[in-house]
């Protein structure tokens, strides 16, 4: 490990206490965020309404840092509680009567997305799921249900479960060529794979910070590509999403930013803790992230394979995002006896181990020789 991945694992307390390869589930906590909570809370037993200004600079503040980690103006992301409301809210922004109402989607997608666009239905959407195989989509596949009928094509950049990526290139080329837009749920790669939205030519990218970018819960995030703001008519807005919402009169229109795809009273709690991780993941670089995750999952690989583990994940390094899954007879009481000795993985129908760039090969190798005991031992 370098010496710059090995400063930043000091600012993570609770890797002194177990072996965590878990941030696929929920990152580390740096310790810089016990100082926010506690500025937070002298805020509150000293309140004043000119403290506003400064909550509404750091909202303001983190939603800009968070564009600028993902390649995008200042202007373009807006944050809220959960990946949900920024989804449910966008898709209220598109008609689904006539002939373009499809919305192309996958199986591989976390529950969330099914959920919302199957509700839509009521309102004319009619989804389209292209199926997985071998743990992964295949782009061929998805391009070939994208069509002149298509809306949205909504689909996960790194797959919960299994781990996978997709190649956005071939997907955003092929919408764009049909006149469809491409909604991207990037919660399961944001922070562990580069993403560069204007590279990439996403129209909208939803993350959020309490992964791989080792933040807050409720800090979810919504990037909208600039020229399609001024486009964007969302049914279910607050007072923040005025364009001039200090005034406290009667909006008379939306922001002409993301903001305008913001609710009620902004969250600043969650960003202001959010904003200590991102500030240690832009430090570092997502390049130097992205190669020791790689370097760490490889070394989880090898190990299975040895084992006679079977991995899950694609193992093309440009297949694969930050965690590893695998399965083995037995693998949902293995995790809880490994969580319960204090090696933290997850399961989600298979064993998921999420090396992050605070984590060592030491760490991997660790976890690996109790996972193999573990899955040694009789059932």
């Amino acid at each position: 490990m370098d010496t710059t991945l090995s400063a930043v694992r000091a600012e993570f307390p609770l890797l002194a206490k177990v072996t965590y390869l878990n941030s696929n589930s929920t990152g580390a906590y740096p310790r810089g965020m016990e100082a926010v909570l506690q500025r937070y809370a002298q805020t509150l037993q000293n309140w004043r309404d000119e403290v506003w200004e400064g909550w509404w600079a750091d909202w303001i503040g983190y939603m800009d840092s968070v564009a600028r980690f993902i390649g995008a103006p200042e202007g373009s992301v807006v944050t809220d509680a959960n990946l949900t409301t920024l989804l449910g809210r966008l898709a209220s922004c598109f008609d689904y009567q006539g002939e373009r109402r499809r919305v192309v989607t996958t199986d591989l997608e976390f529950p969330t997305i099914p959920f919302i666009w199957k509700a839509f239905g009521r309102y004319g959407a009619e989804t389209v799921v292209v199926p997985s195989e071998g743990g992964r989509i295949h782009e061929e596949r998805l391009c070939a249900a994208i069509d002149e009928r298509t809306r949205i094509v909504s689909l996960t950049h790194a797959s919960f479960s299994t781990g996978a990526l997709v190649d956005l290139t071939p997907v955003v080329r092929r919408a764009h060529e049909v006149g469809a837009l491409v909604v991207v749920d990037a919660y399961q790669s944001v922070g562990a794979v580069p993403m560069d939205v204007k590279e990439s030519g996403v129209d909208f990218l939803l993350g959020g910070a309490h992964k791989w970018m080792c933040g807050s819960l409720e800090s979810a995030f919504l990037y909208v590509r600039p020229d399609l703001l001024p486009t964007l008519r969302p049914a279910a807005t607050g007072w923040v999403a005025g364009e001039n919402p200090h005034t406290f009169q009667n909006q008379r229109d939306w922001a002409p930013t993301a903001r305008r795809m913001a609710s009620g009273t902004p969250a600043v709690l969650p960003s202001q803790l959010s904003q200590v991780g991102l500030d240690l993941l832009a430090a570092v670089g997502v390049p130097t992230i992205r190669a020791h995750s790689l370097r760490c999952t490889a070394r989880v690989m090898e190990r299975a394979d040895e084992e006679g583990l079977t991995v899950v994940t694609p193992r093309q390094e440009e297949r694969r995002g930050g965690v590893l899954a695998l399965r083995f007879p037995g693998d949902a009481e293995v995790v809880r006896r490994l969580v319960a000795s204090g090696f933290i993985c997850s399961y989600r129908g298979a064993l998921r181990v999420a090396p992050h760039f605070y984590n060592t090969l030491e760490e991997v190798d660790r976890f690996m020789d109790a996972l193999v005991a573990e899955a040694r031992k009789e059932p």
